[in-house]
This record gives C-alpha cells, sequence and structure tokens, in this order.
C-alpha cells in the first residue's frame, strides 16, 4: 500500500476494480481545508481516461510493474506487434496500450510496462521525442504572418503536425511523444 505522498506519474494503481496508470497529478494545498491530489487516471485494459482526487493521505494500492526493451515491429490492424530485445520473444498488444500509437515507427525501442503479478503488459513508454520525416506538407507562404504561425504537415508514420512554415517535405522533425508537438527540425 501507497499514499497520496507517493503519486508520480506513470504509477499504476488498482482502483475501482481495475488498474490505472497515473498520467498527470498536481498536490493542492487550498488555504481553507485540507491538501488533496488532483489526478488524470488511464485505464490499462480500456485505454478510457478519468480525473480523480485523492485526499491527502488516503491509502492507493499500488501495482508492482516490471520494464522491459520490446522493438516495434508492425501493424496489423488494431493490433501492433513488438519483439523483446533480450530473447527475441515477440507480442502482440491493442491500440489502446499505445499513448502515441501514431507517432510509432517500425524499429523503434520502447518500454513496455509488466505486472510482475501476472506477467501482463500494462502500457507502452514511449521515448519523449521521436524523429520522422515529413512526406506532405503544404508550402508555406512568407510575409502573412504577424507571429508564430504553423501549417499542418504528415510524417511518415501517418500522423499530421503542426508544423512552422519553414519546414518542407523531406525534412526531418523532432517531435514530442506526450503532447504530439513540432520540437524542431533535425538536419543530418
Amino acid at each position: 500500500m501507497a499514499s497520496t505522498s507517493d503519486i508520480r506519474k506513470g504509477l499504476c494503481i488498482r482502483y475501482n476494480h481495475d488498474i490505472f496508470k497515473i498520467i498527470e497529478f498536481l498536490h493542492v494545498k487550498p488555504g481553507k481545508g485540507p491538501a488533496f491530489v488532483r489526478t488524470k487516471l488511464k485505464s490499462v485494459t480500456t485505454g478510457k481516461v478519468i480525473d480523480n482526487t485523492f485526499s491527502a493521505g488516503h491509502k492507493i494500492d499500488d501495482v508492482r510493474v516490471e520494464t522491459r526493451s520490446y522493438q516495434y515491429l508492425y501493424p496489423e490492424g488494431d493490433t501492433f506487434h513488438f519483439m523483446n530485445t533480450d530473447d527475441y520473444n515477440q507480442i502482440a498488444l491493442q491500440k489502446e496500450t499505445l499513448d502515441a500509437p501514431d507517432l510509432l515507427k517500425e524499429g523503434e525501442v520502447v518500454k513496455i510496462l509488466f505486472n510482475t503479478e501476472d506477467s501482463m503488459p500494462l502500457s507502452v513508454e514511449m521515448p519523449a521525442s521521436v524523429v520522422l520525416e515529413v512526406t506532405h506538407s503544404e508550402p508555406g507562404v512568407k510575409g502573412n504572418t504577424a507571429t508564430n504561425a504553423t501549417k499542418p504537415a504528415t510524417v511518415e508514420t501517418g500522423a499530421r503536425i503542426n508544423v512552422p512554415l519553414f519546414i518542407n517535405e523531406g525534412d526531418k522533425i523532432k517531435i514530442d511523444t506526450e503532447k504530439g508537438a513540432y520540437l524542431e527540425r533535425v538536419k543530418e
């Protein structure tokens, strides 16, 4: 058992007869009344996201997890296939288990969290950022902007990202996997 002071991003807990992963949290200490922790929880079985508030000192049932490195192989409908980088065993996971499936490139190495009790895969942790090539982008028009203007671009995995006007087709860009946002252009 853990308490609300142990809450951190990525912690897996048992709540309402399901296993949830904490994706956001905020400790709040109002001027009047007791402190509490506002959280955003994602179900590892259904992918549903819920908001929940825990009062300070509340006991939470944490789930012991083990992290293993896996390489992404290929998609098959809503199923994604991964290979263990240590023993080459393969597993298939549903799209709901992944945080950003549209930013996953074949050959990418990710961390998969497993429940230590029954060795069930709980969630996939993407790298903080990925480098992808822009496959389609409208040409940007110079001179018609007052501030940071963006345009939609499609990357090699099929995801659509808003990028600055100077990004062209064929450019490689770094993308924040958590927000799905453009970070910078990558020179090679």
